[in-house]
């Protein structure tokens, strides 16, 4: 897999893509993510990449000349199945999103700054919007981030155990149930015995009635959704 980040402020992604599960699977050549700076290709002396809107609303736009030319410049070097453009009112980022996107082979990531983006960009460049929850940040890079740590660890062999990813949360529409680890009591606080019994068919019942109780306490919505579906 493939990823172009396009971004006004690069040095926002260098940690978030060059840690953890994402480093690794950089390293073990599962996937390539390539930063490009949006300012080189603004006009001008000052690499201009935003102006004024139309009608006179407060507020920076990013322009349309400086994106246009470095995605036409990416898609003639390969085919991309989606360009995403991370917006607040785009599709909300969910599981079986990450799920889909991770089977793709090159994604171009679009991040959002100032007011937003001349929004013919919208109209005829972006195939998808994509949402991190309904709030608005200071730009795009932090929303890439997520999309980016969120799929790149459904590659298969980027996370040690692959089965792991299959047991997160949301990938069934429920909530994971509680996990716990070594020792089995401290401070008085004991791990529930079914877990210690040995007995798969007895651990499997309750992680999927622990995994239901919790979604019908904290998360309800989750299955009301899965009934619409």
């Amino acid at each position: 897999m493939r990823i172009d980040i396009l971004t006004v402020v690069p040095e926002l992604l260098e940690s978030p893509l060059n840690h953890s599960i994402i480093k690794r699977a950089k390293e073990k050549s599962l996937v390539e993510i390539h930063i490009h700076n949006i300012r080189e290709y603004g006009k001008g002396r000052y690499h201009q990449v935003d102006d004024y809107g139309f009608g006179g609303d407060a507020g920076m736009i990013m322009m349309i000349e400086p994106v246009f030319t470095i995605i036409e410049k990416l898609k003639k070097e390969r085919n991309y199945d989606e360009v995403v453009y991370t917006s607040p009112d785009g599709e909300i980022l969910n599981q079986g999103m990450a799920n889909e996107l991770s089977c793709k082979d090159n994604i171009i990531i679009l991040c959002g700054h100032y007011k937003g983006i001349d929004h013919r960009i919208r109209e005829h460049l972006i195939t998808r919007e994509i949402s991190v929850g309904d709030y608005v940040l200071s730009g795009g890079e932090i929303p890439a981030a997520v999309i980016c740590d969120a799929v790149v660890r459904l590659i298969p062999g980027a996370i040690g155990d692959e089965t792991s990813a299959l047991s997160d949360s949301f990938q069934d529409g429920l909530l994971a149930p509680p996990i716990y680890t070594r020792p089995s009591e401290f401070n008085g606080w004991k791990v529930p015995d079914v877990l210690l019994s040995g007995n798969p068919v007895l651990i499997k019942e309750w992680q999927e009635a622990q995994a239901l109780e919790r979604t019908k306490r904290l998360r309800p919505q989750l299955l009301d959704n899965q009934k619409e579906n």
